[in-house]
């Protein structure tokens, strides 16, 4: 898979600072090798139940979509939610894409989270496994070589939320991309990122803005998700 970089020293990686919150320039993003692929397959029905459950109203500000089950990979439409514009206190579903362009013209799917206070463009990235790849012990090594994919999904619960953030972009227009952190138990014998999975408990702090969220972003606990090679 190929690394991407989102360049700190450009114009546009300073508005995106700006937007977001992050002040200093040295809390640059740096792109992970990970997670260019998950799966939504949990219907709207279901998502909308969970957050009457949990007290926050969920709006659809642009209609309720047609939401089949689907895989998505870096530059497709995913399921994202997030504070609601117009109705304080609630949250709205919409459909956006995944990564926008950096500035080298690679996309920016991955943030890295540690040591930061996002102040603006929080989101919800609905999921219900997300895939790492390793490689295949039984395949030849070298360029090229095979790899193994692996889906991640949580032990306990069907379907979750990965914390990220969404951004409007001059060329892509709305679009949104994950927040990682360092590795939980369960994916460090896999890969040395992980990303920032939120409990359901969590989902209404990472959505009020006003709120502080610096550690919150935390790698999961061991048994908390299960591996599947796929």
């Amino acid at each position: 898979m190929p690394t991407n970089q989102f360049d700190a020293g450009s114009d546009q990686s300073s508005l995106w600072r700006d937007a977001i919150g992050v002040t200093s320039p040295r809390q640059a993003f740096i792109g992970a090798i990970m997670c260019n692929e998950y799966q939504r397959y949990v219907p709207l029905g279901v998502i909308s139940d969970q957050f009457s459950q949990i007290k926050i109203p969920l709006r659809f500000p642009e209609g309720r979509p047609n939401l089949g089950p689907v895989n998505i990979r870096i530059g497709d439409v995913g399921t994202i939610i997030r504070p609601s514009a117009n109705d304080p206190g609630s949250a709205e579903l919409v459909q956006r894409r995944w990564s926008w362009p950096g500035p080298s013209g690679k996309p920016v799917f991955n943030f890295r989270s540690e040591g930061r206070e996002f102040t603006r463009g929080r989101c919800l990235i609905v999921t219900d496994g997300f895939y790492e790849f390793t490689d295949d012990p039984k395949a030849q090594r070298g360029k090229g070589a095979k790899k193994q994919k692996w889906l991640f999904r949580k032990c306990d619960e069907p379907w979750f939320c990965i914390a990220g953030l969404w951004r409007a972009h001059d060329k892509v227009g709305e679009a949104y991309t994950m927040l990682t952190t360092r590795p939980g138990p369960d994916i460090a014998p896999y890969h040395d990122r992980q990303v920032a999975v939120l409990d359901r408990a969590q989902w209404r702090t990472w959505l009020d803005e006003s709120v502080g969220v610096k550690g919150l972003l935390m790698p999961l606990p061991a048994g908390t998700l299960q591996a599947t090679p796929v």
